[in-house]
């Protein structure tokens, strides 16, 4: 008896996780320039709401096996559900980066973006814009973003 119940606990405290993970968004691409495919998902067993997500880099290479040299990665925090993986030149040095963009679940739809910059086979956060109006332009907040301040010397 005390075993069917732990059983049947451990079934029930694995329903959700596995529940969650059928509509988990996990988002392709990939970037010639920077000779990489690119993965980005929702965090596993996580509301749909918030949350984090991982940004996963490959070595592009043989097309039969686009995931199996990884690079380099990095996980963040989400307020909403992943939406898009693009990649956008948002500081005009020749190289683009990859952008994140997520929309918030509450009413308003509002818009987030982190942008990573791959340089030397490493991965760095460039910028990031949260609050963006639902209609925004994700790719041009972020370039925003992304330029020097001039700072007092």
């Amino acid at each position: 008896m005390l075993r069917s119940a732990v059983i049947a606990a451990a079934l029930i405290a694995a329903a959700p996780a596995t529940a969650a993970d059928l509509n988990r968004i996990v988002l392709n691409g990939s970037d010639e320039a920077l000779g990489v495919n690119v993965v980005a998902d929702e965090g596993e067993g996580e509301p749909r709401s918030t949350g984090s997500y991982a940004l996963r880099l490959y070595k592009a290479g043989d097309p039969s096996f686009p995931f199996d040299a990884f690079v380099a990665g990095a996980v963040r925090p989400r307020d909403g559900t992943l939406e898009a993986l693009k990649f956008a030149d948002i500081d005009r040095d020749g190289a683009p980066e990859i952008l994140v963009i997520a929309r918030s679940a509450g009413s308003g739809g509002y818009l987030a973006v982190d942008a990573f910059r791959f340089q030397k086979g490493a991965l760095a956060l460039a910028a990031s814009k949260t609050g963006l109006a639902a209609d925004a332009d994700p790719v041009a907040a972020v370039a925003d973003a992304a330029k020097p301040r001039r700072g007092r010397r």
